[in-house]
């Protein structure tokens, strides 16, 4: 399902998601942001592609010059806006990942983390292609996924999630090795090590591939 996150999980239900988000998880979350505002330098103009209600946004615009943030569903940018309110160095825009509507050469960090490398459900080598065309010379394109060893904290947050409606019934005979069904099409699969390197290597470019706080697996591509 194409658009479950702008149709069926945007806004306050989407920030539901993370309210209900046991302590691990919590533990992930936070890893990630520390592990991407590690990376970003105050003169920084930052992409933050699926924003969604600026959870993440919140944290970097205190570490960045500028960071734009886009995502499909307008109701979870409207909530966005009201979160970053009095804040004055960031900007959202209503955009799909895969079709990003700036120039080359614009951002010095660009970001598709938590995952949105499969939840956004595009082809993912051309939303590489289109992180990596927007990113300056010198800058570099973090994505990440969920690591391996996280899968049963990963399952018990979607099973709450399922639990306090904010998913469909989860499918368990079809819920296994990292992929996530539910009985109203929602899908959360993963990438592999390998599958991240192969991206990379297809796109003839040398990619940093790390596992972070045994959660996350995070693969950095310096573009040059």
């Amino acid at each position: 399902m194409t658009d479950y996150y702008a149709q069926k999980l945007s806004s306050e239900r989407l920030r539901k998601c993370y309210d209900v988000a046991p302590p691990r998880v919590r533990q992930y979350l936070e890893a990630e942001i520390r592990h991407v505002a590690d990376r970003i330098s105050p003169s920084d103009i930052v992409l933050d592609l699926g924003c969604g209600y600026g959870r993440v946004m919140k944290d970097l615009a205190a570490c960045a010059r500028l960071v734009v943030g886009i995502d499909t569903s307008l109701a979870s940018l409207d909530m966005a806006r009201e979160l970053l309110s009095g804040m004055t160095n960031y900007l959202l825009a209503g955009m799909d990942g895969a079709e990003l509507g700036f120039d080359d050469d614009v951002f010095d960090v660009v970001l598709c983390i938590q995952n949105g490398l499969c939840a956004f459900k595009r082809d993912q080598r051309t939303l590489i292609s289109e992180c990596l065309r927007v990113a300056r010379r010198g800058g570099k394109v973090l994505l990440s996924t969920y690591a391996e060893r996280f899968w049963e904290d990963r399952l018990e947050w979607f099973r709450l999630q399922s639990e306090h409606g904010l998913l469909g019934e989860i499918d368990w005979e079809r819920t296994h090795d990292g992929d996530i069904v539910c009985k109203d099409g929602f899908t959360a699969t993963t990438i592999t090590p390998d599958r991240l390197r192969a991206l990379a290597d297809g796109l003839n470019v040398k990619a940093r591939i790390e596992e972070v706080d045994g959660s996350s697996l995070f693969c950095e591509i310096p573009v040059i």
